[in-house]
């Protein structure tokens, strides 16, 4: 295994991890967003009104993307154990 090898297989690390966290991260924004619009437009400032709804959202995004990231680390782990298995 050379430079090369190993700086592939660390980019498809990096790819994977943010493309299997991007729907959660994504809910976890537009939910925040919207109950910083919500506080600004209420006057609320309570700092812990923010945490149960981004949890909630990012529970149910996780859920519903399931097979999606599941697919992403199959894949990644795919590409690792062939290289292995090759010899790299």
């Amino acid at each position: 295994m050379n430079e090369a090898d190993a700086l592939e297989i660390m980019q498809a690390a990096i790819r994977t991890v943010l493309i299997a966290s991007g729907p959660a991260v994504l809910a976890a924004m537009i939910v925040g967003v919207g109950i910083a619009f919500l506080q600004a437009l209420t006057q609320i400032q309570e700092m812990t009104l923010t945490f149960v709804p981004k949890i909630v959202a990012i529970l149910v995004t996780i859920a519903i993307s399931a097979p999606f990231i599941g697919g992403q680390v199959y894949l990644f782990a795919e590409l690792v154990f062939s290289r292995v298995q090759s010899g790299f």
